[in-house]
């Protein structure tokens, strides 16, 4: 955890609250358990209070032993395995007891969405394998913290024969996806079991380390824009700077619906390239009717086929 420090990269603990080996936790008729079939199980004694005090007590020992921990990642509640069911409420209180400024995802269960969410409801919410439409919003319609988990390839340990990796491009959609709609990318990637990363997983964080290098300024610290999803890619936003992520260089000029007169400028983030935001003569009745801006960029292919971004200053 200190080498994470000194790269100051901040520290998360994922933690199962499930575990299939404590004689103590409930097998038989559970849904996923080993055992939930096995007969020999079904008259088993079970003392759950004692698995709980095993649970809370390993918890407690992660965050008193190994310094600040910024998050920690529960996994996962089902069926009537939920809130309660783990004296979340308490288990809570004791974590932030001793780790004060620490996030919380929310599968401990409650609603996170709700008016007036539990206590153990948590600090954010974790889509899974997928990116939610519209971003996750409360009963009230406003955007809450998400981060949607999401795998390299198709599994979350280390599998040897499984090659269907996802692309450089593919991951820094998904990620500027994400951050169109308020939310962050947390991108599995497995080691083997010599704890080394493989050569298939690196290419592709290689190829979107740059990409970041060149582009972060679209991504850090960015949020959602309240506009219009354009057809030829998305917008992120921080403070005054919108940025045009064009995935799609179509023909003629990029249009930006809504924005006429309010850009100051505009140049590529990549390589601080000015462009010039104007209605091109082919254009200029729509841009009346539309009160959209246009941009033209030249050549028949975008400077970055994965994702040109534009910055523009409000």
């Amino acid at each position: 955890m200190d080498a994470f420090r000194e790269e100051g990269i901040r520290v998360g603990l994922y933690y199962s609250i499930i575990d299939w080996h404590h004689d103590d936790y409930p097998g038989y008729g559970d849904k996923a358990h080993p055992d939930r079939d096995n007969e020999l199980a079904k008259d088993k004694p079970i003392d759950f209070d004692r698995y709980l005090t095993y649970m809370h007590g390993q918890v407690k020992e992660l965050l008193t032993n190994y310094g600040k921990i910024d998050i920690m990642w529960f996994d996962f509640s089902y069926d009537n395995m939920t809130g309660e069911k783990w004296k979340a409420t308490e288990l809570i209180r004791m974590i932030r007891s001793i780790q004060p400024d620490i996030i919380i995802d929310n599968r401990l269960g409650g609603n996170i969405r709700a008016a007036e969410p539990e206590e153990y409801a948590g600090d954010f919410f974790s889509p899974e394998q997928i990116i939610p439409p519209g971003g996750i919003l409360d009963v009230k319609g406003a955007s809450i913290p998400w981060e949607a988990c999401i795998t390299l390839n198709d599994n979350w340990g280390y599998h040897s024969t499984d090659k269907n990796y996802k692309s450089a491009k593919q991951v820094i959609r998904t990620l500027v996806e994400c951050v169109s709609k308020n939310g962050n990318l947390l991108l599995n990637v497995a080691p083997d079991a010599k704890g080394e990363i493989n050569r298939e997983s690196l290419d592709v964080l290689r190829d979107v380390g740059e990409w970041l290098r060149l582009n972060g300024d679209s991504i850090y610290g960015c949020g959602g824009a309240t506009l219009p999803k354009p057809e030829w890619g998305r917008f992120t936003l921080n403070g005054n700077k919108l940025y045009a992520h064009v995935y799609d260089r179509g023909i003629g000029p990029i249009y930006l619906e809504g924005l006429k007169g309010k850009i100051m400028k505009a140049r590529l983030l990549r390589d601080g390239t000015e462009l010039k935001v104007e209605a091109p003569w082919m254009a200029q009745e729509y841009s009346d009717i539309e009160g959209g801006a246009f941009i033209t960029l030249s050549g028949a292919m975008l400077p970055d086929e994965m994702d040109t971004v534009i910055e523009l200053q409000l």
